[in-house]
């Protein structure tokens, strides 16, 4: 994924259900999920239209097989995470981890034991990098 493009609400949900499947996955298979599971009635065109998307944004595999095609993940929803949260804090911060903690901070989001729990996380990965 070399381009970042964050997915809209439906995609990560569509996504979510892919990663959660654990095996390659038709769009019949989609279809059924989201109307048993979720209550979604979509026709084969919406959930085609979905699967072209991800693909295109790189986040889906597409292989022919038979006459259908089957998708699969191209990245895990870690990695989704990392380059979701990379995005965010170039967009956003300007790139600087200080920035958005100072955000959270000045906001009083963060409790004492979030602090603490930070403090010995950067220590923790201080010491890696001295290693």
């Amino acid at each position: 994924m070399i381009n970042f493009q964050k997915l809209s609400e439906t995609e990560m949900e569509v996504m979510q259900v892919i990663w959660a499947a654990e095996h390659p996955i038709t769009s019949g298979e989609l279809l059924d999920i989201f109307s048993q599971q979720k209550g979604k009635n979509w026709k084969g065109q919406t959930i085609s239209t979905f699967l072209a998307r991800l693909v295109e944004k790189g986040v889906l595999i597409s292989i022919k097989q038979g006459r259908a095609n089957i998708y699969k993940p191209r990245i895990s929803p870690e990695e989704y995470r990392s380059h979701e949260a990379k995005s965010l804090l170039e967009t956003l911060y300007e790139g600087s981890v200080k920035n958005f903690l100072t955000t959270l901070y000045d906001g009083k989001e963060l409790t004492k034991e979030e602090m603490t729990e930070l403090r010995r996380w950067f220590a923790e990965k201080a010491g890696e990098k001295n290693e």
